[in-house]
């Protein structure tokens, strides 16, 4: 029995090798099937190939989410074609897919708003509040977690306008093939439920 282990130890560890020889990553992400309202199917194979992905996690009551869905919008905007991949993540499990379709319609989202039933997106970075965006790396490490910027300070209280911009910052940062320079920030907003 202990010859077996060893063998089968041994094949395990020279695959391994071969595939980080091969210039491989090990995935931080685990595989999955999210649809988009749309009915698009989205897979963890769209992020190869790409510079950073972009999450920004939201419900369809949040008040504070919903303000920055015009800020989501120009961020698309100012990033696309640059090698940044960028979704929505509806995070509350009990919205009804079709109240979910009809809110990405009524804020004019111009990029995808995913379906996640199980909190797959939730679970592997970590996100608690709604707005909340993460960036990762292709194969799914967080890069960064937080607030989209400082514009709201706090419940009641917020800036006319941002005077820093982390997510942008993030984005721009990992373009540059530099650290984040601050990976972790408080988001201020409607707390995440989650799925047990």
């Amino acid at each position: 029995m202990r010859k077996i282990v060893e063998i089968v130890f041994s094949g395990l560890f020279l695959l391994g090798l071969l595939f980080l020889g091969a210039g491989g990553v090990w995935p931080a992400a685990p595989p999955f099937q999210l649809r988009d309202t749309a009915g698009a199917v989205h897979t963890l194979a769209e992020w190869h190939g790409q510079k950073a992905i972009l999450l920004f996690f939201v419900t369809t009551d949040c008040p504070v989410g919903n303000s920055y869905v015009p800020e989501f919008n120009r961020i698309r905007e100012a990033y696309q074609g640059r090698g940044v991949l960028m979704f929505a993540v509806q995070a509350d499990t009990t919205v009804a897919e079709s109240e979910v379709a009809r809110y990405a319609r009524d804020f004019q989202y111009t990029f995808p708003l995913l379906l996640d039933p199980h909190q797959v997106l939730v679970q592997l970075t970590g996100a608690t509040v709604t707005p909340e965006a993460a960036v990762l790396s292709p194969d799914g490490k967080l890069l960064y977690l937080g607030r989209i910027d400082n514009r709201v300070a706090d419940f009641g209280k917020a800036r006319p306008q941002a005077t820093e911009r982390d997510v942008r910052d993030a984005l721009d940062a990992v373009l540059a093939g530099k650290p984040v320079p601050h990976p972790l920030t408080k988001s201020i907003g409607c707390a995440i439920n989650r799925v047990k």
